[in-house]
């Protein structure tokens, strides 16, 4: 079929390694390996899914070449015996089995092996370790900080650290080469050292921690030369037809005197002098910053990395391999212009494996989007499996197929149009049950559109599912408010409640007030769709929102997103109560449209239900912006135009000429009660089951579905 896609969807090569397309799965720690180094089949089910996605190249997540040493997950797979040729002997069979090709990825985690501090043992590095206090403890929750108790290691000292002799570097320049040997020998199509991300081979790269006035030291090529002697000692065990890949980092943010762009160069020539077949350009942030891993390797900035590929393509005769936020279009062009060869995706395929199926297919809408929330990489910073936000078959493959065709055709009601509601009417319609959708506004969404309008990644999953459910043979009913007795005139065999949250401000002195909004009333200021908050408003205000509303300008997230930046009516000094999640999401909101915020949130920690990479960032752009926030604040009371609290024992009292509560969400249960006794069976998924916002609702959404088979 005719695709967009002429240069990334093309065959190419590395080395002797020939691809069907030039979409590579990028390197991302997943936690399901075994515990002893062994491949799990949850783990082979998982890369599995993405070879028959239609992917050219996966290349597996970071490894431990000379296992356990240098390990830097709980779960690492394991390349340093042949006890574990079994396993990885079967996941390049499963994945050979769809035409695509797997490399290894080998590593020492070096300074970041945290399991080799958890164990005792010493690490190596190339000379002395200048500690850095880490901002990381001011971002974790109480709960999440319990999972870096590890961290302290066996004595409680922390990581213990050893200089490299030249002896012990030829020692691990053996370990690369054999784990290599071994992952030819299990039927891999290559390898890729890991000399980036503030691992070992990286940490002698790197100026900042390479302090050595030996031969190892010093010069860019001095500082390569362990890297150099990896790469022959690669090529020398596995022969010439046998692909060697090498991740560099093109620059080290917030890191004084780390690799620069030009350094990347010069070594990415080194390597391929010494016989490398690609490079792989990332790069690398501080993790003495919490904000630092979205500027990198987590880039936030779409295409980030760009620039530093095209730098090493224009210095390098083999292919270049680009990644950092590129979309598929984005890198259609790039590819075409000569910046780089091929695109690493990460994050867009945990989100849907099939993406380059689809786009082969001309399915460009069907692909589901990335929301770039960060719950995936989060998740191993507190030492848990990887998970997908908006994609939880991810991690689940080795559960089979969720939506394999019902042999006992139901009639299900799904009442409610948010993320949760439409998954489950897209899941349930597609293993062929007759499903119906009532949603009582005239846009599907739900809440969500409100998180869009504050995050737009969160629009483009809004339109996906809206765009899946009408393209299924449901029965789409907007505007449609249920009741008993609609209910009870469709008759349903299942009844599925998706209709969000109670939200009720909590009792705070003032509240009634026409300048304060609970939630509820401010999506409905925002939205003009809720008379009695829009009549807290101004006159001119009302008139505004109304010309808004019946022109369907404010139907329109996008155009809303845009034009709120010129106008909307909120004051320009905000106090916003509550620091979860929905408040951090506003207060951002907010600050980009001028606005001077306030945050106070009366518990311990900030945002605890969004993902900590993501909020680190919100949190430190919010201070960027000027933004004020206070937790463990108490005694809030609400004045004609002030906000007073109290602080750590002392009373505070701030202007405030808008107040938004951003609290008081709560599951409801008052429409399961009123259909008791209607016959069919009734579940609820998403807030009105439990708060737990798009990534709860998408869950519930297919664990719901296994259960109705």
């Amino acid at each position: 079929m005719p695709h967009n896609f002429p240069q990334l969807l093309s065959p190419t090569r590395i080395g002797a390694m020939e691809l069907r397309n030039r979409i590579v799965m990028a390197a991302m720690g997943t936690n399901f390996a075994a515990a002893n180094g062994h491949c799990s089949e949850q783990l082979i089910a998982y890369y599995e899914a993405r070879a028959a996605g239609g992917v050219g190249l996966i290349v597996l997540e970071t490894s431990a070449a000379l296992f356990p040493n240098g390990a830097s997950m709980p779960n690492t797979i394991a390349f340093s015996s042949d006890e574990f040729l079994p396993g990885l002997t079967e996941l390049a069979k499963r994945v050979h089995r769809h035409d695509a090709r797997i490399v290894a990825q080998l590593n020492h985690s070096g300074k970041m092996a945290q399991e080799d501090t958890a164990a005792g043992r010493p690490i190596p590095v190339p000379s002395a370790v200048s500690l850095t206090r880490s901002d990381m403890f001011q971002v974790l929750t109480r709960a999440e900080i319990g999972n870096f108790i590890k961290a302290a290691g066996p004595d409680g000292k922390g990581p213990q650290y050893y200089e490299m002799s030249v002896e012990q570097i030829a020692g691990t320049v053996a370990g690369f080469a054999d784990a290599a040997d071994r992952a030819r020998r299990a039927g891999f199509d290559g390898i890729e050292l890991h000399a980036g991300h503030g691992y070992l081979l990286a940490n002698f790269l790197s100026p900042y921690t390479n302090k050595r006035n030996d031969q190892y030291g010093g010069s860019v090529e001095n500082r390569a030369r362990f890297l150099v002697e990896t790469i022959q000692a690669v090529r020398a065990a596995t022969g010439e037809d046998f692909p060697i890949l090498v991740r560099l980092d093109a620059k080290e943010y917030r890191i004084d005197g780390g690799i620069t762009p030009a350094d990347c160069v010069q070594t990415a020539r080194l390597c391929e002098q010494a016989g490398a077949d690609a490079i792989d350009v990332s790069a690398y942030g501080s993790v003495a910053h919490a904000i630092a891993f979205t500027e990198a390797p987590l880039v936030h900035e779409p295409g980030g990395f760009i620039p530093f590929a095209s730098a090493v393509k224009k210095a390098v005769n083999i292919p270049v391999i680009g990644v950092g936020r590129i979309e598929p279009e984005v890198a259609e062009r790039h590819i075409a212009a000569g910046d780089f060869d091929l695109l690493a995706l990460g994050r867009r395929l945990l989100a849907d494996p099939e993406l380059p199926n689809k786009l082969a297919a001309g399915q460009d809408k069907a692909v589901r989007p990335c929301i770039y929330c960060y719950i995936c990489v989060s998740q191993i910073f507190i030492n848990k499996p990887v998970c997908c936000a908006v994609n939880h078959s991810t991690g689940r493959e080795h559960e089979g197929n969720i939506i394999a065709r019902s042999s006992d055709s139901r009639r299900i009601l799904v009442i409610g149009g948010g993320p949760g509601g439409m998954e489950a009417a897209r899941l349930l319609a597609e293993k062929g049950h007759r499903v119906s959708l009532w949603e009582k506004e005239r846009d599907l969404g739900g809440t969500a559109r409100i998180a869009a309008l504050a995050y737009e990644p969160n629009e483009r999953l809004v339109h996906y599912l809206a765009d899946a459910v009408r393209a299924l043979p449901i029965d789409l009913q907007l505007g449609k408010t249920a009741t008993a007795d609609n209910i009870a005139a469709a008759a349903p065999d299942h009844i599925i409640l998706a209709t969000g949250a109670i939200r009720a401000a909590p009792d705070i002195p003032g509240k009634q007030q026409r300048h304060v909004f609970d939630g509820d009333e401010l999506r409905g200021v925002l939205f003009g769709d809720n008379p009695a908050a829009v009549a807290k408003l101004a006159l001119w205000q009302q008139l505004v929102l109304r010309v808004g509303r019946m022109s369907q300008l404010l139907r329109n997230i996008r155009l809303m997103r845009m034009l709120s930046k010129l106008w909307m009516p909120i004051a320009d000094e905000v106090v916003i109560i509550g620091g979860g999640l929905v408040g951090l999401e506003l207060a951002e909101y907010l600050v980009e449209r001028r606005r001077k915020v306030v945050v106070l949130e009366p518990g311990p920690d900030l945002g605890a239900e969004l993902a900590i990479v993501r909020r680190a960032r919100v949190l430190h752009m919010l201070r960027e912006h000027g933004a004020v926030i206070h937790r463990q604040v108490s005694a809030i009371e609400i004045g004609a135009d002030t906000v007073t609290f109290e602080l750590k024992g002392e009373v505070s009292s701030l202007p405030a000429r808008q107040v938004i509560i951003a609290m008081g969400a709560q599951p409801d249960d008052s429409m399961q009660a009123r259909l008791a006794g209607q016959g069919a069976q009734v579940h609820r998924i998403g807030d009105c089951r439990d708060i737990g916002y798009i990534d709860g609702a998408i869950l519930d959404a297919r664990q719901l579905v296994q259960a109705i088979t």
